[in-house]
């Protein structure tokens, strides 16, 4: 599996599964949105296609089915493109209708995979999480189903044919009881929102959509008719915004004229947390409204007589105000603020699991209801004493739902790094117009999101440039920081790559963008860390085995400490005088098994691992080390050996030819062209050297010519160089093992001049014309500056290095102890390297490997972990655990130091979390009472349990300050 992609389409920084299939819909009601038409695009092969009549028979076979929207098949590339109703018709339906005709189908989608994003509402612990999942996975059509509780979103990847997101969203409401909202459906990034005037009628809306429909490159239509808004699918490789604009204004006729104007849609994901925020502060301050006139009427004015002694008074018997004013004031926050609890404990039940609701509505139930028949028996009664714990009941629901408040304001915190990431680019573009000579005819400012392809953008200094892109004129320096993590500005001039979201330091530039919407390197980077924030790290399993028994285990230990108090408080098994003055042992009993029930937090423990792979993996995108979730975390904090490839990696990767030498009669003019004709058309960093000498000596030499003979038979030897034929003559390129397998002999001058070299930590590419050695290029690659230091840091760490390459021994050999790795593997293909890491495997030793993904990627999975460096722009994504956004290879520490710090915070929250239970379970039951007097009010155990969730969500807070380890260690210099 290929680990390098380029970033020029869709599927980008992409699962493949992200894939969705093209839709267009129109949504039209007053009040609904109503599904009126969904057209899906098939493409596929068709196999045997010769002549306009094969065309016409499919055509015509397709076209009289029922749901089939338009046929168009290509007689010169074999391909079928169908439009069609899902709702009708099947792409298996229409697979065989082509295969009737007689025709092979070839390269067919076998599966449509659809992907949505939702935000869960009312999710408090790991079980919450966890039913979600379960309801989900039981659709029919769900393939994958991924819930972070502390995102709050869930993943979902579907057959549409099977199901769809209404009934995803049911599922999540019905089954598991939480609410839930759509956040995405598919590729929101290619995607422009469109605010329509000039609408006088419906008729507008189906015109409107007709004409989108007909475009190139519109997948998706969706018209909002009550808000007169339109949301546009697009492939940026076709269509961008501006032209989507330009042609719905020219949609209307005659009097007709319809304008388009773009706007934002709230961010959903920030939205909803700060809705969440408010209910829950509101919820506080109502139910504080009433809580603290109960705790002043039960707790405080009693003990301040005679500001107190009105509550005595009786009403009716032995009821005295102070109960009354305590009931009345209690029940609004029982069922009303506190019906939250009573919602979450019916769906936990329902579904069969428990949470903290159960827990919470058990408590202040228990609570309430015994207050209520201490009301009643005091209402009929003229001698019945006994208290109530109305303030109880109050109390522990106002100070959880504090909890709950600082709590989502605490976890908001924790994807600051993700949301800066998302500010950096800039909110207007400078448009240049050109000529056909270049020069500027006009200037405009225009919305980033309507920038296209290949436009010509105008950067001033101290501007930030707004997508990706190739300099076109001009040179300067721009500050890649915020991307990479590189401190120092890096130069940019003609030809070379910018990022969007970069700042222009000094110059001016000109440029021409390459990557827009979703294919942006920013777009790309907060898409992996989005999903890597909702990856589930294997520690989190503890979380999940803990959460299936824990609720109901506290509910045991709460009614065995009810009966371990009570049983032996009416035995008279302990003094009177324990029990306080107005309670008798059952009361006194239940105040312990309440304190149980409330003390006990199961959402500290499912908080513990994903708030911290959270602020880990947002912390680590700002540096430019991009992990990818917390699997790769997990399995970075064990590594023990990383494996270094030489060429990009441990070396600058710009080689350069510093002699070439003749050892045959053939003249150097011949000898170059050779080489340039068997070279071109290889990709390796030596290989791009020696032609670029090759052809700076021809052109020293007079010849302007850049036509070259092609060769032919041309092959690639993995590790070892190319061969081919150029005319009648056979050629090798390549190195000493080449030219051993081909049989080409090798004189005691060509051993001198390679040995002399390696020794020199140079490469020998030898070049062999029919059988006989010609000639030789000596390659040198730089050491990249601070390697020795990483080596010796990741020494002082405990790890061991190791280098990987294709190249021969004494030039590995060379570099090696030049940066101070002692064991080195050369001559050695990509699949030799794959092999490599498997026997340092079967060592018991945890491997990472770290290459430039260019011929790196069976290496890269083949490791524990796997880190692209180098990736800028290109970010060799697919077989990578880590993708290191710059060259630097201190960033290979940086990821280790910060998967290390990360689960060592995890195991802190873990020690926060069970050793908060295990100590205040004891506490709350009443162990330490019999010794000191000091017991847990139900009250008080509620401010802890809320307290546990906060400390959590703290700790893992405090990764935001981290820093890079050798960074401080030079700055400590």
């Amino acid at each position: 599996m290929n680990k390098n992609m380029e970033i020029n389409g869709k599927d980008d920084l992409k699962s493949p599964l992200l894939q969705h299939p093209n839709d267009v819909v129109i949504t039209v009601s007053p009040s609904d949105q109503i599904l009126l038409k969904k057209i899906r695009t098939l493409v596929f092969k068709v196999v045997g296609i010769t002549c306009s009549s094969c065309v016409a028979s499919i055509e015509a076979a397709l076209g009289k089915l029922d749901g089939v929207h338009s046929v168009a098949v290509s007689v010169l590339q074999g391909q079928a493109v169908v439009k069609y109703v899902p709702e009708v018709i099947t792409a298996k339906m229409i697979k065989e209708a082509v295969e009737d005709t007689g025709f092979d189908v070839a390269e067919f989608p076998e599966q449509d995979i659809a992907m949505c994003r939702l935000k869960i509402k009312g999710m408090a612990c790991t079980s919450c999480s966890e039913s979600v999942e379960r309801a989900l996975r039981m659709v029919d059509g769900v393939k994958k189903a991924v819930v972070g509780l502390a995102l709050g979103e869930a993943k979902i990847h579907f057959d549409p044919n099977v199901t769809n997101t209404d009934r995803i969203i049911e599922a999540v409401e019905e089954d598991a009881g939480f609410g839930a909202d759509l956040i995405s459906y598919g590729n929101d990034l290619n995607k422009v929102y469109l605010q329509l005037g000039g609408i006088s009628s419906p008729l507008d809306f189906t015109i409107i959509q007709d004409s989108l429909q007909s475009l190139d490159g519109v997948n998706h239509v969706e018209i909002d008719v009550d808000e007169h808004k339109v949301t546009i699918g697009y492939e940026p490789d076709i269509i961008g915004p501006r032209s989507i604009i330009q042609h719905i204004q020219k949609a209307g006729t005659g009097p007709n004229t319809y304008e388009a104007t773009l706007f934002t849609p709230p961010r959903g994901g920030e939205t909803e947390r700060q809705h969440e925020i408010l209910m829950y502060r509101n919820q506080f301050l109502w139910s504080c409204l009433f809580s603290v006139p109960v705790f002043v009427f039960s707790m405080v004015l009693p003990m301040l007589p005679p500001y107190g002694n009105w509550l005595d008074y009786k009403v009716i018997n032995m009821l005295d105000v102070g109960m009354l004013l305590r009931w009345i004031l209690c029940t609004p926050v029982q069922f009303i603020i506190g019906k939250r609890f009573y919602a979450g404990s019916y769906h936990a039940l329902r579904r069969k699991s428990a949470n903290m609701d159960v827990l919470v509505a058990l408590g202040t139930n228990a609570a309430y209801f015994y207050s209520i028949y201490t009301m009643i028996k005091a209402l009929t009664s003229d001698s019945f004493e006994g208290q109530d714990f109305f303030e109880t009941s109050s109390m522990l629901i106002s100070f959880i739902l504090l909890g709950k408040y600082l709590e989502v304001l605490a976890k908001g915190k924790t994807s600051d790094a993700l949301a800066k990431l998302t500010e950096l680019a800039p909110d207007v573009a400078c448009l240049l117009t050109l000529d056909a000579e270049g020069n500027v005819i006009s200037e405009t400012e225009i919305d980033t999101k309507l920038i296209e392809k290949n436009d010509i953008l105008k950067i001033v200094p101290g501007s930030k440039i707004p997508v990706d892109g190739i300099v076109t004129d001009g040179e300067s320096y721009v500050n890649e920081s915020m991307i990479t993590g590189e401190a120092l500005p890096v130069t940019k001039k003609l030809g070379d790559k910018v990022i969007g979201g970069t700042v222009n330091e000094n110059g001016y530039i000109r440029i021409k963008a390459t990557h827009v919407g979703s294919e942006t390197a920013l777009s790309q980077i907060v898409e992996l860390v989005e999903a890597a924030q909702l990856a589930k790290a294997p520690v989190q399993k503890l979380a999940d085995q803990i959460s299936k028994f824990f609720v109901p285990t506290v509910v045991l230990v709460s009614f065995a400490t009810w009966l371990g108090w009570f049983i032996p408080g009416q035995a008279g098994l302990y003094p009177r005088v324990w029990i306080p003055t107005a309670m008798d042992a059952f009361e006194f009993a239940l105040q312990f098994a309440i304190s149980v029930l409330v003390v006990a937090c199961p959402c500290a423990l499912g908080l513990a691992t994903p708030t911290a792979v959270m602020v880990a993996t947002g912390k680590g995108a700002s540096l430019g080390v991009l992990i990818k979730g917390g699997n790769a975390l997990e399995n970075a904090h064990k590594v023990k050996t990383v494996v270094f490839d030489k060429t990009g990696t441990l070396t600058v990767g710009k080689p350069a030819v510093v002699s070439a030498v003749l050892f045959s009669d053939v003249s150097m003019e011949d000898f170059c062209d050779m080489t340039i004709a068997a070279e071109t058309n290889s990709e390796h960093p030596i290989a791009k050297a020696v032609v670029e000498h090759a052809k700076m000596f021809r052109q020293n030499n007079g010849s302007h010519n850049d036509l070259f003979t092609e060769v032919k038979d041309f092959k690639v030897h993995p590790g070892a160089g190319v061969s081919g034929k150029i005319g009648e003559r056979a050629i090798l390129v390549g190195n000493k093992r080449l030219m051993h397998l081909s049989s080409v002999p090798l004189g005691i001058e060509v051993d001198k001049y390679v040995s002399e070299n390696e020794n020199l930590a140079r490469t020998c590419v030898l070049v062999a014309i029919e059988g006989r050695a010609a000639g030789a290029f000596a390659v040198t690659d730089p050491v990249k500056p601070g390697a020795a230091l990483v080596i010796s840091h990741l020494r002082s760490m405990g790890i061991s290095s190791v280098m990987v390459t294709g190249d021969n021994l004494s030039t590995a050999t060379a570099i090696a102890n030049q940066v101070g790795i002692d064991k080195v593997f050369a001559e050695t293909d990509p699949l030799g390297k794959a092999d490599k890491i498997k026997e340092l495997q079967l060592q018991g030793t945890s491997v990472a490997m770290v290459g430039d993904g260019i011929n790196d990627s069976p290496a890269l999975v083949a490791a524990d972990v796997g880190m692209a460096i180098g990736a800028g722009t290109d970010v060799a994504i697919e077989a990578a655990d880590i993708v290191l956004m710059k060259s630097n290879l201190e960033d290979v520490v940086t990821a280790i130091d910060l998967s290390r710090k990360t689960m060592s915070r995890i195991r802190t929250n873990y020690v926060w979390a069970l050793g908060y239970n295990v100590l205040g379970m004891p506490i709350a039951a009443g162990v330490l009472y019999p010794f000191t007097g000091i017991r847990l009010p139900p009250w008080l155990a509620g401010a802890c349990m809320a307290a546990s969730s906060i400390s959590v969500v703290c700790s893992s807070l405090l990764l935001q300050y981290y820093k890079k380890p050798l960074h401080a260690y030079k700055e400590s210099r």
